[in-house]
């Protein structure tokens, strides 16, 4: 068995070992502010009002959160932070990130990039060993709502849904013919269960050899743990390969708002606590069933990126194992990402990218997000700080 490297997700040095001391020092702005619930909240709303007024904010907002959390307008504008991170052993997973282009000709838009990042990962696996997508950016959430009610659907909706179908399997069969693995990101929990029927569907098809279509578990909802089983069950019956990309989740606030005011059942997890255990319990049950799945644990949590590396220990699998891969977003836990990868295990930052404007939803999550998630920007704040001490006294 190999002997695996010590994890230290304290070392400074590695974590912004690709970081300029200028863009060290972006980073302690950006999260000097979002470790303030009032003002990063006061920040928000006045650039959500300049964008509304068309107000010339997105110079500022380039320069800032952009640069940070985004790796550029384009899919070619993200070329050198990609090489950068690989230099350092770190992937990249272009996610294309405009949203609200709800429309037939959005939905083929955001088509036509995602196999855009297919054929740019291809040229270059080592670097953008994975693909991602929404299947909301393919399709109408009202119609993907009312096939999980199972509702009738109009011939009109009925034809709508076959190009859906169309969509999705235009990715997955373009990943399995160049190679490339493709994330399917999780949804809502009411629109959900549509969006796993298509990812097993895809499975089905393109993971007979190995995983390539990767379906989202998020293990702060209380039926997701039981549902990872049941999908892998299905797996070995039909004879393919589970693709797992294990989270805790990111619609917490809105699930348990719909729930008390739809008068159903909170499907979220009571507490912290019982989703920490949840997602502890999916790692040991991905490891132990290793033989017919790959997975991915898409966590900016210390404990359980740790406690994936004994695991891994504990069961003789190898760091550089291509069927486990660790991943965070790109502007976030440097710490974690980087000394994993310098201890030879195989990481991958989510990296957003696309026009300044369109982006913007998604920066206010990462915004708010940091706000709300107790510790994450301190903690962020905290190492940062400690390496501009460090090469200050370095000097």
């Amino acid at each position: 068995m190999q002997a695996h490297p010590r994890i230290s997700f304290e070392d400074t040095s590695v974590a912004f070992s690709y970081k300029s001391n200028a863009a060290l020092r972006k980073a302690n702005f950006i999260f000097s502010l979002v470790n303030h619930p009032w003002i990063s909240s006061m920040a928000i709303g006045s650039t959500k009002l300049a964008l509304k007024l068309h107000l010339p904010v997105e110079g500022l907002i380039k320069k800032t959160a952009f640069d940070h959390f985004c790796g550029g307008v384009s899919i070619d504008n993200c070329d050198d932070e990609v090489r950068t991170l690989s230099r350092y052993g770190v992937g990249t997973i272009l996610d294309y990130s405009v949203e609200g282009e709800a429309s037939e000709t959005g939905f083929d838009q955001t088509l036509e990039e995602t196999l855009r990042t297919i054929r740019k990962a291809k040229s270059n696996p080592k670097g953008i060993p994975f693909s991602v997508f929404k299947v909301t950016g393919l399709a109408n959430m009202e119609l993907l709502e009312k096939i999980q009610r199972q509702d009738a659907l109009s011939p009109a909706e009925n034809e709508a849904y076959q190009r859906i179908q169309k969509r999705v399997d235009a990715i997955c069969s373009l990943a399995h013919a160049s190679g490339i693995p493709v994330l399917i990101d999780a949804e809502e929990t009411w629109i959900q269960e549509p969006v796993d029927a298509l990812a097993y569907e895809m499975m089905a098809r393109y993971n007979r050899e190995k995983a390539i279509v990767f379906n989202t578990f998020q293990l702060y909802r209380k039926a997701t743990l039981q549902n990872l089983k049941d999908a892998f069950r299905e797996a070995v019956e039909k004879g393919y390969h589970l693709g797992a990309k294990l989270v805790r989740g990111a619609y917490m606030e809105k699930e348990r708002a719909r729930a008390a005011e739809m008068g159903y059942e909170d499907p979220i997890q009571p507490d912290k606590a019982a989703s920490d255990k949840a997602f502890t319990e999916a790692l040991e049950f991905c490891v132990v069933n290793l033989r017919q799945m790959a997975f991915m644990c898409g966590s900016h949590n210390e404990h359980s990126n740790l406690y994936l590396t004994q695991l891994m220990e504990q069961h003789g699998i190898s760091s550089n194992d291509e069927r486990v891969w660790f991943a965070q977003l790109y502007g976030m836990s440097d710490n974690i990402s980087f000394n994993l990868a310098k201890a030879g295990y195989k990481v991958a930052k989510y990296m957003p990218y696309g026009p300044v404007r369109s982006v913007m939803p998604y920066l206010f999550r990462r915004a708010t997000e940091n706000t709300s998630v107790a510790g994450q920007s301190s903690r962020e704040l905290i190492l940062i700080r400690k390496e501009l001490q460090r090469r200050r006294s370095a000097q």
